[in-house]
């Protein structure tokens, strides 16, 4: 092994990707005008290219990846099972990937057929429904429609202990009080939180806020964390820009409840995958062995429930000298 990925001596699961099909997939976001706004800014580059397993496999050429975790690309809501159905005939085609994360609108009429629907595919392990989030701390109203406070909301996430499936969220840190709320509610339906709690705003005051807010969530037990999305805005991805942020996070929820994740092809706008993984790999570089392959391995396995017959086992591998 050679280049950015000599400083891996254990496997990887790369917890968090999309995948699609531009040709034959209705994502509106990748497909209709205006473009919406988005965090990372021009997203234009995402919206004239497929993402398959073959261009997956040609970003991640030279990383030692045994397995990868798809999440829903906010697939045209017209259609709530299409995406979960067409991933498992890809897997069955491809045998990747290993598990999927699907769109579930929680607040939708329908929510219970489409539970029913996903928790019949295998494959599926837990569902995304981006709630309602405010542009600002100041601007946050508890109980907004289509907020984790709406009522409509809180009953559609109650549906979801009973199909077996987890959620994962992906809000801005100021409004993890109200996830903190959900779980109280609903403690058998663990929660993983997407991309660090988006800690966007790198002043002081703003990494004060989102430490307090990951503290406070990270006294619910059932919370892991997906260490992933910390491009900056107009910036090439750095290690330096990120390592705090890495460490800080493991150092709030602990290293067996964070995982590691390319979220590609969107982080793609910010750097190439060997560059983040192996600027995650630089961040823990001080920690053991098996804590690191807790981080990019092990951990993907407890939290979707992985078929270790289909992936190479991190924690039976003798570490490198």
């Amino acid at each position: 092994m050679t280049g950015a990925a000599a400083a891996f001596d254990l496997p990887i699961i790369d917890a968090h990707h999309h995948l699609w099909d531009l040709g034959r997939n209705p994502h509106p976001w990748l497909r209709d005008l205006p473009m919406i706004p988005f965090r990372y800014g021009d997203y234009s580059a995402l919206r004239g290219r497929d993402f398959l397993p073959a261009e997956y496999d040609a970003a991640a050429a030279g990383l030692p990846i045994v397995a990868s975790v798809t999440m829903e690309g906010e697939w045209d809501p017209v259609d709530p099972l299409g995406e979960a159905r067409w991933i498992t005939a890809l897997a069955v085609r491809t045998g990747r990937p290993a598990a999927h994360v699907a769109q579930a609108w929680l607040d939708r009429a329908d929510l219970r057929q489409v539970l029913e629907g996903l928790a019949r595919l295998p494959l599926v392990k837990g569902v995304r429904h981006k709630p309602r989030a405010a542009a600002n701390p100041a601007d946050v109203v508890r109980g907004a429609p289509g907020s984790m406070g709406d009522p409509r909301w809180r009953a559609g996430y109650a549906q979801l202990a009973a199909h077996g499936l987890h959620f994962e969220l992906q809000t801005p840190w100021w409004h993890l009080d109200e996830a903190l709320d959900l779980i109280v509610a609903n403690p058998d339906t663990p929660l993983v939180l997407n991309h660090t709690g988006l800690p966007a705003d790198r002043s002081p005051a703003g990494l004060a806020g989102w430490q307090a807010a990951m503290r406070r969530l990270a006294a619910a037990s059932q919370v892991s964390v997906k260490i992933s999305g910390l491009g900056l805005r107009g910036q090439s991805w750095r290690a330096e820009d990120n390592v705090k942020i890495i460490r800080d996070t493991i150092d709030i929820f602990g290293w067996d409840r964070c995982l590691f994740a390319s979220n590609f092809p969107v982080d793609g706008l910010c750097g190439d995958m060997a560059t983040i993984f192996s600027g995650f790999a630089a961040a823990v570089s001080h920690l053991s062995w098996a804590q690191r392959a807790a981080l990019f391995h092990d951990n993907a396995v407890r939290v979707y429930r992985l078929d270790r017959a289909c992936i190479a086992p991190a924690t039976e591998r003798t570490p490198a000298a």
